[in-house]
């Protein structure tokens, strides 16, 4: 009798097909050859994707700081008390906080901490979800802007107008995978009814969040931006190919680049291999 044995490789594939690969998009136009392909090269980078494991990135060598234009002493309106919040808002505060805790996005300041500026924080509600927003329009005033660029749309529109394959990946909480240096972090202090938290990676809701994030990502792909395949808008990559082969060599290429700097990609918001451009 002859058994055929399954290599351990095949089997690693499968259950990474089957539980994680699923949570993406992936083209229905790719044949059964381009759709094994594809699988194959995903799962040789499968250490760029968000997991239970390890659910955030954190960027190297690119820290993010801030600078204020004024001097102390600072005027009252950055350092503000918590806002008051419903029974049912403070519970869903506690979550968020433990969520980012658990994550390492934000740390307790101890009680013989010196505590000098901070941000309330809302509690919004949305079809019964509720969301934390960190209110920074204070500190935002008296932030020093960062005028990097934003791509323009038009420009991107007309990139993918010329591809027959198109990919498009996201970084999971971009902004939280920017890790903050040691010395901003006190001006990014949030207070809640159960204390006060900093952030060690950027916060949303900043004033140079979007510009910071998009140097970032230039500086990570510097040569690909300038060969015109690749678009890049805040957290959102778009790779764009003409041929299937071509396709798979930039896939690899930009998947190799992500995870060298240690950020990761949400799967569940990937599109692989499609004719135009998901939304």
């Amino acid at each position: 009798i002859t058994v055929n044995k399954v290599s351990p490789v095949s089997l690693q594939l499968e259950k990474f097909k089957s539980e994680q690969l699923k949570e993406a998009e992936i083209s229905l136009h790719l044949t059964d050859k381009q759709e094994n392909e594809l699988s194959s090269l995903l799962y040789d980078h499968r250490g760029t994707f968000a997991s239970d494991k390890e659910p955030l990135g954190a960027i190297i060598d690119h820290e993010v700081d801030i600078i204020l234009n004024i001097e102390r002493p600072y005027p009252p309106l950055l350092r503000r008390p918590a806002y008051p919040e419903s029974l049912k808002s403070r519970e869903a505060l506690e979550t968020h906080i433990e969520e980012l805790l658990d994550l390492g996005v934000i740390r307790k300041v101890g009680h013989n901490e010196e505590v000098e500026l901070t941000t309330p924080v809302i509690v919004a509600w949305h079809n019964g979800k509720s969301r934390m927003v960190e209110d920074f329009r204070a500190l935002n005033t008296y932030t020093l802007p960062d005028r990097y660029p934003i791509p323009k749309i038009q420009i991107a529109l007309t990139q993918i107008s010329q591809a027959l394959y198109i990919t498009t990946m996201d970084a999971v909480k971009g902004f939280h995978q920017n890790v903050v240096t040691p010395r901003a972090r006190k001006y990014w202090r949030i207070i809640v009814h159960c204390g006060v938290y900093e952030y060690l990676r950027m916060p949303f809701g900043i004033k140079k969040a979007p510009s910071h994030f998009q140097r970032i990502m230039n500086g990570i792909f510097p040569e690909e931006l300038s060969e015109g395949w690749l678009i890049i808008y805040i957290d959102d990559i778009i790779i764009c190919s003409k041929t299937w082969e071509e396709h798979k060599y930039r896939l690899s290429r930009v998947l190799t680049k992500i995870q060298s700097v240690n950020m990761k990609i949400s799967l569940k918001k990937c599109h692989f291999g499609f004719k135009e451009l998901k939304a």
